[in-house]
């Protein structure tokens, strides 16, 4: 598990810079490269050295940052309404253990050459619907791109080119096909590229797998397949869980959302906060945890110490309007370990 190897022929740009993902074991896979792996049990309570070094450059630090959503593909409503309430909840009061209370006591705390910490203020300032599948139903990496493009250029409601604050999100519906989805990555995250875009900004891909590859994507809402990146090497002894807001599909994109946020966020233009010699294979701070969401979590595939809801549902943060929501614990640079709010220490 760890940072997956760019295929992108196309520029050598993308060669000496890696697309950071949630990457699945796939031993057999041999244009998949993964990152020194790193026991996520010995994570939790600092046992294992990681080198999480500061390369010099920028974080999000934008003051708010403008989050700009491209629903591709067709939608419910009511799927949507948990990702909006998920994203809206990084920045807002809820109750102790709050998204925002996770925001704020890890990706919050990185900081950049300038001084600047990562932001803790994240708002939706523009959404659009790419409802006609613009550049198909199946999609490269780098089609990610022209997505963008698309949206900032539509007629007559494009999105605001904001390369100074804003931050893109292209989340495909459950029947869209994109390169090494369920194979090898869960979503990833990058930078635009001004040949294509205009300009540089920061931005990230995330996919319903709901119908695909649950047991890879949407673990531990769904028995794990072998291989599940997300689940800790296959799930182990760990039972099923009931996701909080009812669809393991987007349960499961609130888990991995929050992974490429965190990523995103410290380190956007792939060369600012990631343990490794090389950009090329970068483990970020949420890749030491992956499959971590609570004490005692990492070891034989266990997501650890959760809460359970009055219905049954696994939970570790509250957010807004009373939802709640399973995220990953991410690792803390100062506790020298992964961490969540919902940690007994």
């Amino acid at each position: 598990m760890g940072r997956l190897l760019p295929r992108h022929p196309s520029s050598l740009l993308l060669l000496a810079a890696a697309v950071a993902a949630i990457c699945i074991s796939s031993g057999n896979l041999a244009a998949v490269r993964c990152a020194p792996v790193y026991r996520p049990d010995y994570l939790v309570d600092g046992n294992q050295l990681v080198d999480m070094q500061y390369h010099m450059g920028p974080v999000v630090s934008g003051s708010p940052t403008n989050l700009y959503l491209i629903w591709y593909g067709r939608w419910e409503p009511a799927a949507q309404a948990v990702l909006r309430d998920f994203l809206a909840s990084l920045s807002a009061p809820a109750p102790f253990p709050a998204v925002s209370d996770w925001w704020a006591r890890t990706p919050r705390m990185y900081a950049d050459q300038t001084g600047a910490n990562v932001t803790g203020a994240l708002a939706v300032a523009g959404e659009h619907s790419d409802a006609g599948y613009s550049h198909g139903a199946s999609l490269r990496r780098i089609d990610m791109q022209s997505v963008i493009r698309s949206a900032v250029y539509a007629y007559p409601d494009p999105l605001p080119l904001d390369p100074y604050s804003g931050a893109y999100l292209v989340l495909t519906s459950s029947d869209v096909q994109v390169e090494d989805f369920c194979r090898a990555a869960c979503g990833f995250h990058y930078f635009t590229f001004a040949s294509v875009v205009g300009v540089t900004v920061p931005y990230a891909w995330v996919g319903n797998s709901g119908t695909q590859c649950p047991g890879k994507c949407a673990y531990p809402f769904a028995a794990a397949e072998y291989g599940a990146g997300t689940g800790g090497g296959g799930g182990g002894g760990q039972a099923v869980l009931r996701p909080p807001n009812g669809d393991v599909g987007v349960d499961g994109m609130v888990i991995v959302l929050g992974h490429e946020l965190a990523e995103m966020a410290t380190n956007p233009l792939v060369n600012a906060w990631y343990a490794g010699d090389t950009p090329t294979a970068p483990t970020e701070i949420a890749d030491l945890c992956l499959g971590v969401y609570g004490d005692g979590g990492g070891a034989g595939g266990l997501v650890g110490n959760v809460s359970r809801a009055p219905d049954g549902s696994a939970y570790n943060v509250n957010g807004v309007d009373g939802r709640r929501f399973l995220v990953q614990w991410l690792w803390n640079t100062v506790r020298g370990s992964c961490y969540g709010p919902n940690s007994s220490n």
